[in-house]
């Protein structure tokens, strides 16, 4: 193959004035509220509880029907989309098979429901009438999720458990319409509304929780604990649950960034390169509106997982892996928790970018070891080794980044096109347009498209308000045309 030249791309970046920037524009007016009240009971391996909904229609469309995922159905014994992929099979299940599920036993507020969807991960509420656009609606769900003993986003690990995705939640809307995907195992298959979030979770007193939101009180009642928690303009709400473990806090500008671990044997170096990183990316692009960041080292069989306000860290990783895993999900609080994207068909516009900006933050911090020129290389390494090995095997490759995740073979190819040749794709756009315009290019992106769900334009066009033509780039890479 050859290398990529980046002079067959300078006549793409017009530094003149360009179309009025059209990305992003609209003030962002968060249309639902979520109060859940749940409790976790160790001795079923449950979570018993109502999620109410408030939901304002802010599209141009009636709805006769609203549609909520129910993300932990997927761990059913009988499901068509499992959520791990085959090669992390075995350290997901540590214990052998174990299954989940999410069973809703009455909706309040509405005509009738059901649950429907292509693998029984759908729940069709039916209105009593239409709900017209600005009107507002009130359903109050009744829930009980089985958790599965998995080192996964939901369920019961060694050590802690995972609270992720675990309880009714409105599908992303698009089009005008609510969108319904399945639970792919390769990339992460959610689109999610910011939203407005009151929780109560009652605990066995001994435990302690880490979550997204800010606790507001915290009460010990008999054998048991109860924590409420809130927040505002977030995408999910999510929580790990410890009985026991250990807690160092840090505070970064107006920000508290708390740790919660119980291996790490360097517990300090973590939070340190969480806190550096966290300043880099806010001086970067562009300050976090959160009042907490908290980090949950638990059972994970991946490196780990990012929720708004909360990262889900691998209790196997060491050293620099750990380190790494760290600042990239640190970075997805900026790309993905405040400036949303289509993770099901464009995987690599936060992937990508939190990679790339894990990548900055160690060019500028010497004494992880680690260069641009060195990370750089090493994506390209990795995304050359899968074009050769795939298409040895396949007598073809995919080179497309912009592909729905069940367009993906497997979790390495995921891998190779959404996190290591977006590397490439950022690295090559900064070295041909310059640092100036590229990173003002991508805070014009954080801050026109806060708590938004962005196209692929959205980011075109915050480039375009720096002062680049960069249709014709990102449509090189993304259809799979650039030549590395």
């Amino acid at each position: 193959m050859k290398k990529l030249l980046c002079a067959l791309f300078a006549a793409v970046f017009l530094c003149g004035v360009l179309p009025v920037f059209t990305g992003c524009k609209k003030e962002v007016k968060i249309s639902t509220v979520y109060e859940i009240t749940a409790e976790y009971v160790p001795e079923t391996a449950t979570v018993a509880g109502t999620v109410k909904v408030t939901f304002e229609n802010t599209t141009a469309e009636a709805f006769s029907v609203l549609k909520f995922q129910l993300y932990p159905n997927a761990y059913r014994k009988d499901a068509l989309y499992r959520p791990v992929d085959k090669t992390y099979t075995s350290a997901a299940y540590y214990a052998g098979e174990s299954y989940g599920e999410i069973v809703v036993s009455s909706v309040h507020g509405a005509k009738g429901w059901e649950v429907l969807g292509e693998d029984e991960n759908i729940l069709y509420v039916y209105l009593e009438q239409p709900l017209y656009p600005e009107d507002k609606i009130v359903v109050d769900i009744a829930f009980l999720t089985k958790l599965a003993k998995v080192n996964h986003r939901t369920g019961i690990t060694s050590r802690a458990v995972n609270l992720g995705n675990f309880y009714p939640v409105l599908c992303g809307i698009k089009e005008g319409g609510f969108l319904e995907t399945v639970y792919y195992s390769d990339g992460d298959p959610f689109v999610g509304e910011c939203a407005k979030y009151s929780v109560r979770l009652t605990l066995p007193k001994e435990y302690t929780l880490a979550a997204t939101g800010e606790v507001s009180s915290e009460r010990v009642l008999e054998s048991k604990r109860v924590y409420t928690v809130s927040t505002d303009k977030v995408r999910d709400f999510a929580a790990v649950l410890y009985p026991a473990a250990n807690l160092l806090e840090e505070t970064c500008g107006d920000t508290e960034i708390l740790y919660y671990y119980y291996a790490d044997e360097t517990p300090q170096k973590t939070l340190e390169a969480a806190k550096e990183s966290f300043a880099y990316f806010e001086k970067t692009f562009g300050k976090y509106p959160y009042k907490s960041y908290t980090l949950a080292e638990t059972g994970f069989c991946y490196g780990g997982m990012e929720y708004p306000q909360l990262t889900l860290l691998s209790d196997s990783l060491k050293g620099e892996e750990r380190m790494r895993a760290v600042v990239h999900e640190t970075a997805h609080q900026w790309w993905y928790g405040v400036v949303g994207s289509d993770q099901i068909h464009e995987a690599w516009q936060d992937e990508g970018l939190a990679e790339y900006s894990a990548l900055c933050f160690f060019e500028n911090y010497e004494k992880y070891g680690l260069t641009r020129e060195g990370l750089a290389a090493e994506a390209l390494k990795e995304y050359r080794s899968y074009y050769d090995v795939y298409g040895s095997v396949l007598g073809r490759t995919d080179t497309r980044m912009s592909r729905h995740l069940k367009g993906y073979i497997s979790n390495y190819e995921y891998r190779c096109i959404a996190y290591d040749k977006g590397v490439v794709m950022f690295d090559t756009l900064r070295k041909s347009v310059g640092d100036d315009k590229f990173f003002d290019g991508l805070k014009n992106y954080y801050q026109s498209c806060a708590y938004k769900i962005a196209a692929v334009g959205d980011l075109v066009a915050a480039f375009e308000k720096a002062g680049l033509d960069v249709q014709g780039f990102f449509d090189s890479f993304l259809e799979g045309k650039a030549i590395l």
